[in-house]
């Protein structure tokens, strides 16, 4: 991590369908770093939330969903440019709500293999995981 980098701790929800196990990956908003990349939705966790509060109210902000069942899953961290990022990874099997792509993301439910690319590298240990999970493999594009 260079000097100037900072860390920032961020909550990522991977929304899990309850009919056949797909996962829920957006794009990065345009304007943000790495926009149109595929991602996990969440965000940063503010001072004084705790991860749970943190993914509800970014699941919220970004899809316009409700949270209804969050359990606190991995924690991975990744080296950007710019920050250092804790990821607290939470998987989310249950919400109330319509999706609104509130920030003028796409959305796609996906299983192994996946057919969106490219995808944030910060995101490339949850998919190891969960396709371990699933008897899949995920092979990160270099």
């Amino acid at each position: 991590m260079s000097v100037a980098a900072q860390r920032i701790d961020v909550a990522a929800g991977v929304l899990l369908r309850a009919t056949d196990g797909a996962f829920l990956m957006s794009t990065r908003p345009t304007g943000k770093v790495c926009a149109g990349c595929w991602e996990f939705p969440g965000g940063k966790v503010e001072a004084g939330e705790t991860v749970e509060q943190a993914i509800g109210r970014e699941l919220h902000e970004e899809l316009g969903i409700t949270v209804q069942q969050v359990e606190r899953w991995q924690v991975t961290e990744h080296d950007y440019p710019h920050a250092r990022v804790r990821l607290h990874w939470c998987k989310v099997r249950a919400w109330q709500g319509d999706f609104e792509m509130r920030e003028g993301q796409a959305m796609c439910w996906q299983t192994f293999p996946l057919t969106v690319t490219p995808i944030l590298p910060g995101a490339y240990p949850v998919l190891q995981l969960l396709a371990r999970e699933r008897g899949a493999s995920f092979s990160p594009v270099a």
